[in-house]
């Protein structure tokens, strides 16, 4: 179902969920050499911006699949953010997996999208036949269970408040347009199903984790626990000093690029 896309060509759609809860998702996908490349975005973020784009070009440049989509309420998907949980956006990460990947994969997730893509290895090795296996993960700046530690349990008891009695907290934004983004009780309620940093976790490929020191989102001790709770025999976390939480910059790039290019080199033939 892939396609040998072009960045700026339009995306196909698919619809992933049932009746009233169905969203038409956004996915921008070429076909190439195995190990595909399968992009993870962050929270209100999109597949246009500057790492996936990157990730898109490196692919086209070395004749690799790479698969891109938007989440429910972002980018070209359908859906308001507002109703997005974690459990839907897995839902849908899931689905455009199934759909749209073949072979080995390496999944990358930034922010938001490393606790998915966690999630989603989860998910993929109970699998009993599995289409696409994972050749391992790239972690950028990876923010898993961000909606328990890093945004309930970092807020005031006003902010709290207001969201336990409204059902929506507008978070001020530094990001992007500036406008404030809304902060859901089902969005914290319901990403307590999915926590992962209590216990071990078992991905069953190599994972690479690049994490910015100077990270106002998600802090390096953030990135520590992760590896922490990782297989260690084949787990790297690199600490970029002067790194931000975008991790953009072209040296940034450049290194995510490298641990993509190290961990998913295709297999040699006999």
């Amino acid at each position: 179902m892939t396609s040998s896309a072009a960045i700026g060509q339009p995306p196909t759609f698919i619809e992933v969920g049932q009746g009233n809860a169905a969203r038409r998702i956004a996915v921008r996908a070429r076909n190439g050499a195995a190990p595909g490349l399968f992009w993870l975005g962050g929270f209100n973020s999109d597949m246009q911006g500057t790492k996936a784009l990157a990730l898109d070009a490196w692919a086209a440049e070395h004749g690799r699949a790479c698969v891109r989509f938007d989440y429910s309420g972002h980018g070209d998907s359908g859906g308001a953010f507002i109703d997005g949980t974690i459990g839907r956006w897995l839902e849908e990460s899931v689905a455009v997996f199934e759909q749209f990947c073949a072979g080995p994969q390496v999944v990358i997730g930034s922010s938001m999208g490393g606790w998915m893509a966690l999630l989603l290895a989860r998910e993929v090795a109970k699998r009993p036949q599995r289409r696409s296996p994972l050749a391992g993960l790239v972690l950028i700046a990876p923010a898993p269970d961000f909606t328990e530690q890093l945004m309930w349990n970092g807020f005031s008891p006003e902010v709290k408040k207001e969201i336990e009695s409204k059902g929506v907290w507008l978070r001020p934004s530094p990001y992007g347009d500036g406008d404030p983004y809304p902060i859901t009780r089902a969005l914290i309620e319901e990403g307590r199903n999915h926590l992962l940093l209590g216990s071990a976790i078992e991905v069953g490929c190599p994972v690479r984790i690049l994490q910015g020191a100077q990270d106002p989102d998600v802090p390096w001790q953030h990135a520590f626990a992760l590896a922490h709770r990782l297989p260690s025999d084949d787990v790297v976390l690199t600490m970029i000093q002067d790194g931000d939480h975008r991790l953009s910059r072209p040296q940034d790039i450049a290194r995510i690029l490298a641990a993509v290019a190290e961990i998913g080199s295709p297999a040699e033939t006999p």
